[in-house]
């Protein structure tokens, strides 16, 4: 390539091998074969959870193929600019490799999403910590960060109870997230995060700190081994009214369930229809018994190793400072920037990366 670039030159290599395609073939034509078989739909649940795998795997392979027909693109366009080369043709070489390199980074990052629970839609609750109108309005800005960061992921967000502060911002909110590894991604946002500013609703203009609590379980299948007896529930209906006010409904359509026995509450109040609102509702409840299940079962684990993890509301995951200087910093990888602008408007990736790359424990 005579006058591309010194960046555009790369060496190619194919990545099968890296992201284990041809194990995950060999598995996918042997549950492919299984869903073959007559008795297949016998065991409903177990049909169900074969297909879910197919359809993961034929993703990652996909997604692979994808990668390795660009580079072969690419390879090609190399090849002409090195016997001929123009601008336009560089500048379009310089900007798909960016692409190929976000891409392969992308993959890499869910090479470390292991666990099955990480392929999972997402289930996100925020919630402002002490402090009245400054805690509910950081949660809003942290409701805001998160929703634009989903946005630029490409994710499907729905909020399916809010709560709106007493003047300003949010008490509370959640919503779900659906797309490929929104939980094994968004899991590095679960902790408290606090923020350090000059209060815009203190007339003395003082420095305060809030906190919010962001809360990420995985969406469960409806049949998900959770059993739930009626007996251990109430249920409550209430006039559902959304964000500023939109989608005020005159019947009692909202829905609110406390599972007794834990104590568990939630609510749903997007749907119009009482009914719908209640299964949501229970989706979400069978959702968060099951992580407390699981949540049990590590504590189990974890006193067996003499392990002791301390979670207190002050122990925060990130702050966000606005005053006296500018940066957001994650205390457990030690990632920072002083793009603070960029951050809250979703900007999360270099954070999320890091807790992924590291193999942070996840917290909350």
């Amino acid at each position: 390539m005579k006058n591309a670039s010194p960046g555009a030159r790369k060496n190619f290599s194919p990545c099968g091998a890296i992201f284990d395609i041809e194990n995950k073939t060999k598995t996918l034509e042997k549950l492919s074969a299984e869903s073959e078989k007559e008795d297949f739909w016998q065991d409903a649940n177990r049909a169900k959870e074969i297909l879910k795998q197919q359809a993961d795997l034929k993703r990652d392979i996909e997604a692979v193929t994808s990668l390795e027909a660009e580079m072969e693109d690419l390879e090609a366009l190399v090849e002409l600019l090195e016997e001929e080369s123009d601008k336009e043709s560089e500048e379009e070489l310089e900007r798909r490799l960016k692409g190929l390199e976000q891409t392969i980074q992308s993959l890499e990052f869910q090479q470390k999403l292991g666990n099955p629970d990480d392929r999972s839609n997402a289930i996100v609750s925020i919630n402002a910590g002490a402090g009245g109108t400054e805690a509910q309005d950081w949660s809003e800005m942290i409701l805001r960060m998160l929703l634009r960061w989903c946005e630029r992921k490409g994710y499907e967000t729905e909020i399916i109870d809010f709560l709106a502060g007493d003047e300003a911002g949010v008490k509370s909110v959640t919503f779900t997230v659906r797309g490929p590894y929104a939980y094994g991604y968004l899991k590095a946002e679960n902790g408290i995060h606090r923020l350090v500013r000059i209060s815009p609703f203190d007339a003395n203009r003082r420095r305060h700190t809030s906190f919010a609590s962001v809360s990420v379980i995985p969406e469960k299948p409806e049949d998900v081994d959770i059993q739930i007896d009626e007996a251990d529930l109430k249920i409550d209906t209430y006039r559902a009214s959304g964000a500023g006010g939109q989608h005020v409904n005159k019947t009692d359509s909202a829905v609110r369930i406390t599972h007794l026995p834990t104590g568990i509450v939630v609510q749903c109040q997007n749907e119009r229809s009482q009914y719908r609102n209640k299964q949501m509702a229970l989706s979400v409840l069978k959702s968060r018994l099951y992580e407390l299940k699981r949540r049990e079962e590590e504590e189990k684990l974890e006193a067996l190793r003499g392990e002791k993890k301390g979670i207190e509301w002050g122990s925060q995951i990130r702050s966000y400072v606005l005053h006296p200087y500018r940066m957001v910093k994650d205390h457990r990888t030690g990632m920072e920037t002083g793009n603070v602008d960029e951050v809250l408007d979703g900007g999360l990736d270099p954070f999320i990366n890091a807790y992924l790359m590291q193999g942070v424990p996840q917290t909350g």
